[in-house]
């Protein structure tokens, strides 16, 4: 299962964090409400593809992805997979994707809306799961690469 290959990652990064469980977090609105924090301290995962490959954008909850600015940067049109290439793609379902314990190597990139933040919450794998990160942690783990793609 999706969680589980989330624990192994942490674990295999020496990380001791608690994997948060709730009856639903699939959304920005439903994490920010069980987590008791605002929209933009949710880092949604959103999987691209762009042309044949995949690539994974973290970004503050609150904010939209501009089209323009991912072109620039992508060289390519922002398409979201179907929720079965989702899934086999990052082992994670639609709701739960996250960076970690991925199925595959994904390239990661981390929008600098979430610097905005001491702490974030991404999903760990499932609807109803998030864990609880230091921005600068959420990068170490990430390995990811900071980019502006959000709307202005």
């Amino acid at each position: 299962m999706s969680v589980e290959s989330v624990a192994a990652f942490l674990k295999q990064n020496s990380k001791e964090i608690e994997i948060l469980e709730f009856e639903d977090t699939s959304t920005v609105p439903k994490a920010a409400e069980a987590l008791g924090v605002t929209p933009g301290e949710i880092a949604k995962s959103l999987l691209f593809k762009v042309k044949d490959n995949f690539i994974m954008i973290l970004m503050a909850g609150d904010k939209r992805l501009d089209n323009k600015k991912f072109k620039e940067i992508f060289h390519g049109k922002a398409k979201m997979p179907e929720a079965e290439e989702v899934s086999e793609a990052t082992g994670h379902p639609v709701g739960g994707v996250c960076p970690f314990g991925l199925k595959q190597p994904i390239p990661i990139y981390l929008d600098y809306s979430l610097q905005e933040y001491e702490r974030v919450f991404p999903a760990a794998g499932a609807p109803n799961s998030a864990i609880k990160l230091k921005v600068k942690e959420l990068e170490e783990l990430t390995k990811g690469q900071w980019v502006d793609v959000i709307q202005s």
